[in-house]
């Protein structure tokens, strides 16, 4: 009985579900209107540290065409550590390591800005009394904010294509009407 209770739910909720209005982001791989301009994307340079990683944690995610690019991505980042625990000797016991970037999905071929936005993310770091540690803690949130912050500009660029493409057919639909 209980093994026919969920089939049965497991039927309803299949059947609510495909009524929705949800749609992959990613459907049609790189074929598709998401693909293909992610796939037009190139990166400017970052200076420093944390620009190389973020700049090489997007090429790592955007997928390369071999066409030229249409669109260019600007991105200015803030890399802060704060102390924020303190023990009773009064040293710092955590740190927080902040990343935020500002960018800027450009067109290439006039300038324009077509999307600007922001993201950014924290790690806390515990303080060791060896600073070796200490230091390799740092790099290693740096790196995981640098991955972070790459998925977050990724997806808001795949987003923004997805709903330039809805009002271009939306637009195209308003004509022919």
């Amino acid at each position: 009985m209980k093994r026919l209770a969920t089939y049965v739910g497991t039927l309803v909720l299949s059947a609510t579900l495909s009524g929705c209005s949800l749609h992959p982001l990613y459907a049609g791989g790189s074929s598709s209107s998401v693909g293909s301009v992610l796939g037009e994307v190139e990166i400017a340079p970052v200076a420093g540290k944390h620009g190389w990683l973020v700049v090489n944690a997007l090429r790592d995610r955007l997928p390369s065409s071999g066409a030229p690019a249409i669109y260019r991505i600007e991105i200015h980042l803030d890399d802060q550590i704060s102390g924020f625990g303190v023990r009773t000797d009064d040293s710092i016991s955590r740190e927080r390591r902040t990343l935020r970037a500002r960018y800027q999905l450009i067109r290439i071929d006039d300038n324009s800005v077509l999307l600007d936005a922001a993201s950014g993310s924290d790690i806390g770091i515990g303080i060791d009394p060896s600073e070796y540690s200490t230091v390799a803690a740092e790099n290693t949130a740096l790196e995981r904010l640098s991955q972070i912050i790459a998925d977050q500009i990724v997806t808001r660029i795949a987003l923004y294509a997805r709903n330039m493409r809805a009002m271009s057919v939306e637009h195209t639909t308003r004509r022919l009407k």
